[in-house]
């Protein structure tokens, strides 16, 4: 079957929107004439832009859709806007009750939700279970793109920066003290769980052993990691390198890219740093890596030896302190592993 005009919902969160990447790329190889619409929240949208395998990209402004009444006031609103684009083929890859109104307020005549579709998904949209429905979530929203036809080779995140975002990157990297010359560790000490969290302390004793490598570390996140990047400074004998709030996720994007390794836990930026193939020491302990590992070859999963390991609660009923049990030796030993390995390249 041919299709004309493809739907993809993937709203949030910025490590799930990279993961679903793929899918866009595999469409637009199946079906080069069809024009691909992307329905995103406003945190994700950055990674869309400039895409050649996403036509047009169309922001859910969540908060209008909160409450009972905004969604009544504003769906009409939106089901227009979708409808304008007469699509043939809808594809939930959030499935959630959100995101199955949205396949539905479009019109499409063929909707598809991805096998592990929760609150009622499944009642607008036909679930595709494929062979990985117990994989890695990038190979669980690829058996969509599968079942529709499209032959997935080697699995590609097409993340475009363009030489304007690239150039930007530049300035901001040298504005804060470095450059790509300069062998860089990106650390990541923020996330939205606060048990995905590795604790300050540690990764301050990070900064000082990378330092004394002659390795750079640079510390990335958004204005509410300041104060995890001021405690770190605090703690270290020379303080890391500051780019907390100072990006773009475009203009980070080629900062990531260039650097020898990522460390960080479970979130966006790290799974960013893994579509974009620079070698990442990942912290898990609430999740699970076998379905949000960093996806891709030559990185390094370290997961808490607790029973109650990837619990998949956004908060520890136990009040412990979760990536606290994974120590400072464990991280440095994976990323010496990782650098040997560069260097040997």
């Amino acid at each position: 079957m041919s299709y004309r005009n493809i739907l993809i919902v993937k709203l949030s969160a910025i490590g799930d929107v990279v993961h679903a990447l793929p899918v866009a790329y595999a469409l637009k190889q199946a079906y080069p004439e069809a024009r691909i619409t992307w329905v995103v929240e406003k945190p994700a949208y950055d990674l869309l832009t400039n895409n050649p395998d996403i036509d047009d990209i169309i922001i859910f402004d969540k908060p209008k859709f909160k409450s009972l009444k905004g969604a009544i006031c504003h769906a009409p609103e939106l089901s227009k806007q979708l409808k304008q684009h007469r699509f043939d083929l809808a594809i939930d890859l959030q499935g959630l009750f959100k995101s199955s109104m949205i396949s539905w307020l479009s019109g499409a005549r063929e909707r598809l939700v991805y096998c592990n579709a929760r609150e009622g998904s499944h009642l607008v949209s036909k679930r595709v279970c494929g062979k990985y429905s117990s994989g890695h979530v990038v190979e669980r929203y690829l058996d969509v793109a599968r079942f529709l036809g499209c032959k997935v080779g080697k699995v590609r995140f097409p993340v475009h920066i363009t030489p304007q975002e690239a150039g930007q990157a530049a300035a901001i990297a040298a504005q804060s003290g470095f450059t790509p010359d300069n062998p860089y560790v990106i650390l990541a000490p923020g996330a939205n769980w606060p048990n995905k969290c590795w604790p300050v302390p540690y990764f301050a004793e990070l900064v000082d052993r990378l330092y004394a490598e002659q390795l750079i570390p640079v510390i990335i996140g958004g204005p509410k990691e300041r104060q995890a990047f001021e405690e770190i400074a605090a703690k270290t004998s020379i303080p890391p390198v500051d780019l907390v709030g100072k990006t773009t996720l475009k203009q980070l994007a080629p900062i990531i890219k260039s650097a020898r390794a990522f460390v960080g836990g479970d979130t966006g930026p790290m799974h960013l740093a893994a579509a974009l193939e620079t070698p990442v020491v990942a912290l898990y302990g609430p999740t699970d890596t076998n379905r949000n590992g960093p996806y891709g070859t030559g990185h390094q999963s370290i997961t808490i030896s607790a029973d109650c390991a990837g619990c998949w609660r956004r908060q520890c009923p136990k009040n412990i302190d979760c990536l606290a049990q994974i120590p400072v030796d464990a991280v440095y030993d994976s990323l010496k592993t990782i650098i040997a390995q560069w260097v040997e390249v």
